[in-house]
C-alpha cells in the first residue's frame, strides 16, 4: 500500500516538474520578445531538468538526450546570431557603412532598454526601443562616415527593418526551442 502512495507522489512530482520547465521555457519565449536572453533560459533550464532526470529508472519519463541539449544550444547560438546581426545586415543592404551596421547593433541593445521605459507596454516598448534604436544607430554612423542625410536615413531604415525581423526571427527560434524541449520530455 505504502509502495503504491509513494509512486502516486512521485508520478505527480514529475509532472508538476515537467509542468514548471514548459511554462518556465515558455517564459523564455516572452524573455525573447523583450530582447533578453530567453533562448539561455530555456537552454539552461532545460538542460537542469536534464541532469536531475538522468539517472532516473522511471517508466513514464525518457531522459532527455545530450543530442537534444546540443541541438538546442545550437539554435540558441543561431538565435543570437540572427537577433544581433539582422539589424546590422539591414543597414549594411541598404547602402549603409560598417560603423552604420555596427552602431545598429549597439543603438538596437540601448533602444531596447529606452523603449521599455518609454512605452511600458511588454514586448511593444522593447521592440520598438529596439528598431528605433538601431535605425538611429545606423544614421549615426552613416552620418559620422559623411554620407548624407538621405543616405544615412535609408541606412537607418534598413537596420530598423532588419532588427525588427531578426527579433521575429529570434522569437522564433525560442519557440521552435521550446517544442522540442516538450518533445524531449513529454515523447518516449
Amino acid at each position: 500500500m505504502w509502495q503504491g502512495l509513494l509512486n502516486i507522489f512521485e508520478t505527480t512530482g514529475l509532472m508538476m516538474a515537467v509542468v514548471g520547465l514548459l511554462l518556465i521555457n515558455g517564459l523564455g519565449i516572452f524573455l525573447v520578445a523583450m530582447q533578453l536572453p530567453g533562448t539561455w533560459l530555456i537552454l539552461v533550464v532545460t538542460s537542469l531538468f536534464a541532469w536531475w532526470r538522468y539517472d532516473s529508472a522511471d517508466v513514464l519519463m525518457t531522459e532527455i538526450s545530450m543530442t537534444t541539449l546540443i541541438i538546442l544550444l545550437a539554435l540558441a547560438i543561431i538565435g543570437e546570431i540572427i537577433e544581433t546581426m539582422a539589424g546590422a545586415a539591414g543597414a549594411r543592404r541598404a547602402g549603409g557603412s560598417r560603423t552604420g551596421a555596427l552602431l545598429a547593433i549597439v543603438g538596437g541593445v540601448i533602444g531596447a532598454i529606452v523603449g521599455t521605459g518609454v512605452i511600458p507596454v511588454p514586448v511593444v516598448g522593447t521592440v520598438i526601443g529596439a528598431c528605433v534604436g538601431g535605425g538611429i544607430g545606423a544614421m549615426s554612423g552613416d552620418l559620422m562616415r559623411g554620407r548624407s542625410i538621405r543616405e544615412a536615413g535609408a541606412a537607418g531604415k534598413g537596420a530598423a527593418v532588419g532588427k525588427f525581423w531578426g527579433t521575429i526571427g529570434k522569437v522564433g527560434v525560442s519557440g521552435l526551442m521550446w517544442l522540442i524541449a516538450a518533445f524531449a520530455v513529454m515523447v518516449r
